[in-house]
């Protein structure tokens, strides 16, 4: 079976590499050559398991998927019959998986259908994308193995590009700290009707322990092994983490019930980490620990070959249509941004933070999200991220602390990026924010220094699913930030998700609520609903 030190002795061995290369050509190339380790081997035939070998459901982490388009959406799994050990309980075979896409949920109307190798180098896990699809309609997707048969997977295709739908409905959600709880509100999302994707804006899984109770969830049935309570630094750490997270029956449906579109924040790695700037690793080792990270990243959700890692790199930021409504700039707010200025949390902003040059996203990144905005024919342009936009005081008097791991850390960079907006003529700017483990909805100003100053666009934030806790509806501080924010319509501390319904006329967000995720079985209610019109940015209460 695979060795896990060995895979992961090849990455720390790779990056140190890594480090001298990136300092003598600073090349991609280089990344590749030095992190390209332990890829599968296609010239010539891997060895292969036999199916009947499989005595144990391999099916045990769920079905998903993701990244729609208009003619193909991807598939995922990933074989674990053993999914608490390392090796998820298979040998270093390559296994062939089988896999189905049908029109209806009974598979009587098979649309498509085929074989994927699930690889040990990739974990066993498999991305296959089926194409030639019609627009915006619903499939059935299942994967078999031998004698097993997966779950059914629910998904569903963008409308066409030349289409105007009368509306399209999202969920989106962030910061789902297994730890802190149970998934409460994934259960529900997986119950919400006409989703046409789910958003997940970060912080997917966490690095921190995870005790054999499962911290706050408390249930000594868990019975989780020793190798979770620990940090993740490994790519067996990750993989691991993985395997918990996958293993949660409300994330599995969730995934099983709609097509996702993900992008990270810090957690998936380590906590406020800045493109290669670790917040507590040793330097030295951290480019090892990213690669580990990105690529247990990319096996474990269902995205496109395109967004598979090339060492400590991986290209997350892209742009999905969904027909000539929407318009969805999916960014990546950690690995091209500089470092967190003020050492970081919230301080009042230096020289240093102010500095013109500083970025959020990298150069390539803003020139690649402006000239989208200049070409798009959408009537909404939205843009999933990670950290506030908006900037968001503490205190009603000065001098005033500001986030730094926030755009308020990055003033300039958010100046730029409100500069793409006017100059593209954006007329209907929709920011989908995670991080912050509370719900907001903000107007995005063009000077936030004004109350009188024009709203350029909206900026709704979606609380946790888990992190933090058990959440109440007005934390302490609920009054203060009110005061403090005039842009600030609404906060609310509870857990949950916020579900985003766009037409030609308007936006509506419904900022959905559980109060207790440290014991299952919590309703869900809607704690606010709020509008925003086409052509008149600026929220106001549905």
């Amino acid at each position: 079976m695979t060795n896990p030190l060995t895979v992961d002795s090849e990455f720390r061995a790779a990056a140190r590499h890594l480090g001298r290369r990136r300092v003598l050509t600073g090349t991609t190339a280089a990344v590749a050559l030095a992190l390209g380790t332990n890829l599968p081997q296609t010239a010539h035939a891997a060895p292969r398991l036999d199916p009947a070998a499989l005595h144990k459901d391999p099916f045990t982490l769920g079905v998903a998927s993701g990244d729609p388009l208009p003619d193909s959406v991807v598939l995922w799994t990933r074989l674990a019959p053993e999914p608490f050990e390392p090796d998820s309980g298979l040998p270093a075979q390559a296994v062939t998986v089988q896999w189905e896409l049908a029109s209806d949920q009974q598979f009587t109307r098979t649309v498509s259908s085929g074989k994927v190798t699930a690889h040990p180098e990739f974990h066993h896990a498999v991305h296959v994308v089926p194409e030639r699809l019609a627009p915006r309609t619903r499939y059935y997707y299942r994967f078999r193995v031998g004698k097993w048969t997966s779950p059914v997977g629910r998904t569903r295709t963008a409308p066409a590009a030349d289409e105007l739908p009368e509306s399209l409905r999202f969920a989106f959600v962030s910061c789902q700290a297994y730890h802190d709880g149970y998934f409460t509100a994934l259960r529900h999302l997986a119950q919400e009707d006409g989703i046409d994707a789910v958003l997940h804006l970060g912080d997917y899984l966490y690095e921190y322990a995870v005790d054999a109770q499962g911290g706050d969830r408390a249930d000594p049935a868990l019975a989780l092994p020793d190798h979770f309570n620990k940090e993740t630094v490994t790519l067996a750490d990750y993989r691991l983490r993985y395997a918990l997270y996958h293993s949660d029956p409300d994330l599995q449906a969730a995934h099983a019930a709609h097509p996702w579109i993900v992008t990270w924040d810090d957690h998936e790695v380590e906590n406020n980490y800045a493109d290669e700037i670790p917040d507590g690793s040793p330097p030295e080792a951290f480019l090892a620990r990213r690669a580990a990270a990105y690529r247990a990243y990319y096996e474990n959700l269902p995205l496109r070959p395109p967004q598979q890692p090339r060492g400590a790199d991986l290209q997350l930021y892209r742009r999905l249509h969904f027909g000539r409504l929407a318009q969805f700039d999916i960014l990546d707010g950690r690995q091209h941004r500089d470092d967190q200025s003020a050492g970081d949390g919230w301080k009042v902003p230096t020289a240093e933070t102010n500095r013109p040059d500083r970025t959020m996203l990298g150069s390539t990144q803003e020139r690649w999200l402006a000239d989208g905005w200049q070409r798009s024919r959408a009537v909404w342009n939205v843009v999933p991220q990670q950290c506030i936009l908006s900037r968001r005081r503490n205190r009603t008097t000065g001098p005033y602390p500001l986030s730094m791991d926030a755009w308020d850390g990055y003033p300039a960079a958010r100046q730029r990026f409100l500069d793409g907006v006017r100059a593209a003529g954006v007329a209907n700017l929709v920011v989908l924010t995670g991080d912050v483990h509370v719900h907001y909805a903000m107007d995005i100003k063009e000077d936030f220094d004004r109350t009188d100053s024009r709203t350029v666009g909206v900026e709704l934030v979606t609380t946790s699913v888990a992190s933090g806790g058990d959440g109440v509806a007005k934390p302490g501080n609920w009054q203060t930030f009110l005061d403090a924010n005039p842009h600030m319509k609404f906060y609310d501390g509870r857990r949950g998700y916020v579900l985003l319904t766009l037409d030609q006329r308007q936006l509506r967000a419904d900022y959905r609520t559980v109060d207790v995720i440290t014991k299952p079985g919590a309703p869900v209610s809607t704690a606010a609903s709020f509008v925003s019109r086409a052509g008149r940015p600026g929220l106001s209460s549905a």
